[in-house]
C-alpha cells in the first residue's frame, strides 16, 4: 500500500531474500523517497516471521516521514526488545543468544564486543549444553544401576568411573563459572582506587594506564 515497485510486481508475489527498487509514498500517495525494500519468508527472518526492511536515503526527515506513513497505515513501533523476544519465542534464539543482543548493543570495548558477539554465535550455549549432556549421563548410570541392583552381574560404571564423570563436569562448570567472572569484569570494569601521597605519581600512573 504505500511501496510502488519499479518492475511493477507487488511484494506478495515476490520472492523471498529478493530485494525491490521503488518508491515510499504516504497513505494519500504523496512520495517520500526512492528505497530499496528487502523481503524474508517465515521462518528465514530474524523473528521467524515474514518481514520486511526499508532502506531508504540517511535523512532524519525521510525516516520520520517513512515512519508517520507506516503508523498512518496500522503499524505500530516496535516496543524495546520486541524483536529479540519474538526471535527467542520462536526459536530462532536461545536465552543466552538473546541476553548477548542487549550485551552487543551496549558494548564499549573491543573486549566485550568479541564476548558479546562470541555469545550471540552460541558459544556459551554449546558449553552449556555440553555439560547439561555430561549430566544426563552421569543421571542414566547412576538410574540403571538402582534399577538393576539385585542383579550382581550387571554393571554399568564402577565408583571409579562415575567419580571421574563427576570431577569432568565440575571442572566444566567451573571453567564456566570462570569466564562469567572474566567476562563481567571486562564488560563493566574493574573499581580501581589509586592511593598515595602527595605529588607519589597517581596522575603520572593514570594517564600512563589510559
Amino acid at each position: 500500500r504505500l511501496f510502488t515497485p519499479v518492475a511493477g510486481r507487488p511484494l506478495t508475489v515476490r520472492k523471498a531474500s529478493a530485494l525491490s527498487f521503488g518508491t515510499m509514498h504516504t497513505p494519500e500517495g504523496e512520495d517520500i523517497d526512492e528505497v530499496v525494500v528487502s523481503l524474508y519468508r517465515a521462518p528465514h527472518s530474524y523473528t521467524g516471521e515474514d518481514t520486511t526492511e526499508i532502506s531508504c536515503h540517511g535523512s532524519a526527515y525521510v525516516m520520520q516521514a517513512i515512519l508517520h506513513a507506516l503508523i498512518d497505515a496500522g503499524c505500530r513501533t516496535a516496543e524495546p526488545g520486541e524483536y529479540t523476544r519474538r526471535a527467542f519465542t520462536a526459536g530462532k534464539l536461545d536465552l543466552a543468544q538473546a541476553e548477548a543482543v542487549a550485551d552487543l548493543i551496549a558494548s564499549n570495548t573491543a573486549a566485550s564486543h568479541r564476548i558479546a558477539l562470541g555469545q550471540l554465535k552460541g558459544q556459551v550455549s554449546n558449553r552449556l549444553n555440553t555439560l547439561r549432556q555430561q549430566l544426563l549421563h552421569i543421571t542414566t548410570l547412576l538410574e540403571l544401576g538402582l534399577d538393576f541392583s539385585d542383579h550382581e552381574d550387571l554393571e554399568f560404571a564402577d565408583r571409579s568411573e562415575l567419580e571421574a564423570l563427576v570431577d569432568e563436569a565440575a571442572a566444566h562448570a567451573q571453567a564456566l563459572t570462570d569466564t562469567f567472572r572474566l567476562g563481567q569484569a571486562l564488560k563493566e570494569g574493574v573499581p580501581v582506587v589509586l592511593a598515595g601521597q602527595t605529588n607519589a605519581g597517581k596522575s603520572t600512573l593514570l594517564n600512563a594506564l589510559c
